[in-house]
């Protein structure tokens, strides 16, 4: 048996299960109603975005989100409406989600992911701008042919130039791995991974920009570096608030930017600030 079922030739099919469809019966199902999302949504993996906007009051629920497998909280950041959803771990789930979103009415994906540092950039934590992928994962060979890397659209890498210029936080443009199977980073694959120029190794980001090639989507994947695969101890710190704050600096600079085609210009996207709400910001405890 070959495999992906179909072959090469199968990959402009149209799918027989739609997402418009699940979606459909998610909303019978469950009496929501069909409201779209926000333009802009925000896959947040480790689910500390999350966490921290509906722990603190600053985002609502959407009460139209029809997926069975999350919930998707809203808020409004500097005038940008922003949509999250969280736990949405590795390949598989992210495109299954990021399917949804679009079907929904989301125009622009933004996928802020842990990963772990491959190459030292004596940065972290930082955050990585993933340019390319390298597919060592499944879902993308179900969206295209078969080859070593997934992309970032190269529109969209020029029209990021200078996106988080303003930002305290650094962010730099690299390679990530992306993984099916975390717990095989043998000493091997990574020392491959390293020669290869890879900066850091995550589980989502391959099969996304495959996913966005086949369906002519709009996503952009970055990578919070924030451990040596706890190879050594005080591992996996983000910050204060596990840095979210951060996190949400850069989505909203790729947010402005994208949204706005002279966003990024030299002068810079306009810069993140904690958000106000009821007469607090976002950094009050």
């Amino acid at each position: 048996m070959n495999l992906p079922l179909g072959g090469i030739s199968g990959y402009t099919d149209p799918s027989v299960f739609r997402p418009e469809n699940l979606l459909r019966e998610g909303r019978r199902q469950r009496r929501l109603p069909d409201v779209a999302v926000p333009r802009v949504v925000v896959l947040d993996p480790d689910g500390d975005i999350v966490r921290h906007l509906a722990g603190t009051g600053r985002a609502v629920k959407h009460l139209g989100w029809a997926c069975y497998h999350t919930d998707m909280w809203v808020t409004t950041i500097d005038g940008v409406q922003l949509g999250f959803v969280g736990m949405a771990v590795g390949a598989p789930f992210a495109v299954l989600v990021a399917e949804q979103l679009a079907a929904s009415g989301a125009e622009l994906v933004i996928s802020i992911t842990s990963a772990g540092e491959v190459t030292p950039t004596g940065l972290a934590p930082c955050f990585v701008l993933i340019d390319r992928a390298l597919r060592d994962e499944g879902t993308s060979r179900h969206y295209v042919p078969p080859a070593r890397w997934s992309v970032l659209d190269s529109d969209l890498q020029r029209r990021l130039r200078g996106a988080f210029d303003t930002l305290t936080v650094p962010v730099v443009t690299g390679f990530s791995w992306t993984t099916d199977a975390p717990y095989r980073e043998t000493a091997a694959a990574l020392a491959e991974a390293a020669a290869a120029g890879i900066s850091c190794v995550e589980m989502e980001a391959a099969a996304l920009y495959a996913y966005a090639a086949a369906r002519s989507r709009t996503v952009v994947c970055l990578a919070h570096i924030t451990n040596t695969m706890a190879t050594d101890g005080d591992d996996f710190e983000k910050g204060v608030d596990n840095g979210v704050h951060e996190a949400l600096a850069v989505a909203c600079a790729v947010a402005r930017c994208l949204r706005h085609p002279n966003a990024g210009t030299a002068a810079g996207p306009a810069p993140y600030r904690p958000m106000t709400v009821n007469g607090r910001t976002a950094s009050d405890r």
